[in-house]
């Protein structure tokens, strides 16, 4: 644990020493997040912000990670290969959403919005179909935890729909929850902390120290992404941090947690879901203000910062209780 505990002070450092320059060139280049039209009005101030701040993270983590993985062919062992799956998740979900969020500050795509929702389903789903085939087949992993039975639960095949599915979902779900300053970034240490944890209860010191390791790149994130956001995570994070935060969920078993663990993501992608369904069923009606949750509550009257903090709450409440249904 505390060489874990190192690691997430070395990738948040590693980060914050690159992070302006990185925000330098991000304004040079032009590449501001468009915003809806449809959305809140105060968010049309945070037009042109730019965007793609996962990229701080992911290679941050990356190169930290990478570094690790050398210095086992030197004997040294510090850190296990099998490491290698989530850091393959989140560089191809990073490719992904970098295409995407191009596309969108070009302008690119139906309504200038990025790519179609069919095109990013089809990718999204193939790096899932590669990630759940790398877990069963060459990581052996094929159970399911559940709170109270002492015995993992092998559910034998059935675990590579299954693995899918969460991979897709919990990318979507991250990346719909990125929607205010600091909303994803805070939740995502948060769920990444719990995992941690969970890790380290079953002594899966590599997960702990690849998740400690995240964790100190969103901080260091963060520390640009806090209201007023200087630069936003975009699809290149989402879709990233998400993928990999539903992999390490995988990796422990304990993947039924990972709706508690992740309560707030869950929350967000239920409320759009359900406007969708209820808008269409009645034919223009709203059940919310405006979907995800988020915007309905500052629609309400609470404060950008208010929504993020009590989120927040929501999300530590779920860590803290994912962790004691690991524990039963």
């Amino acid at each position: 644990m505390a060489f874990s505990l190192v690691l997430a002070l070395l990738s948040f450092c590693v980060a914050f020493a690159w992070a302006g320059p990185f925000l330098n060139w991000l304004r040079e280049q032009g590449l501001g997040k468009k915003i809806r039209a449809d959305g809140p009005q105060r968010h049309f101030a945070k037009a042109g912000t730019p965007t793609m701040g996962g990229l701080l993270v992911v290679i941050s983590v990356l190169s930290v990670t990478i570094v690790l993985n050398f210095l086992n062919l030197l004997g040294m062992n510090a850190i296990g290969r099998s490491i290698l799956l989530p850091m393959g998740v989140m560089a191809g979900m990073t490719v992904l959403g970098l295409v995407d969020d191009l596309a969108n500050v070009r302008g690119k795509g139906k309504g200038g919005t990025g790519l179609a929702a069919r095109y990013k389903a089809f990718w999204q789903l193939i790096i899932a179909i590669i990630a759940a085939i790398g877990l069963h087949f060459f990581l052996g992993l094929e159970s399911v935890a559940i709170p109270g039975v002492p015995q993992k639960i092998r559910i034998g095949l059935w675990y590579l729909p299954v693995a899918v599915f969460i991979i897709v979902a919990t990318s979507n779900a991250v990346n719909i929850t990125d929607g205010l300053d600091g909303l994803a970034g805070g939740t995502l240490i948060i769920a990444f902390l719990s995992y941690a944890v969970i890790a380290y209860l079953q002594e899966q010191v590599y997960l702990v120290a690849f998740c400690l390791t995240v964790v100190g790149g969103l901080l260091a994130f963060l520390w640009y992404n806090c209201h007023p956001a200087q630069m936003i995570m975009g699809d290149t994070g989402a879709l990233a941090l998400g993928g990999t935060l539903a992999t390490v969920a995988l990796m422990t078993g304990q993947w039924l947690l990972l709706p508690v663990v992740g309560v707030v993501f869950v929350m967000e992608t239920v409320s759009d879901l359900v406007q969708i369904f209820y808008f269409r069923r009645t034919k223009g009606k709203r059940l919310f203000r405006m979907a995800p949750l988020h915007h309905h509550f500052e629609l309400g009257g609470w404060s950008e910062v208010q929504v993020t903090l009590r989120f927040w709450i929501i999300g530590i409440l779920g860590g803290m209780l994912g962790v004691a249904l690991a524990l039963i």
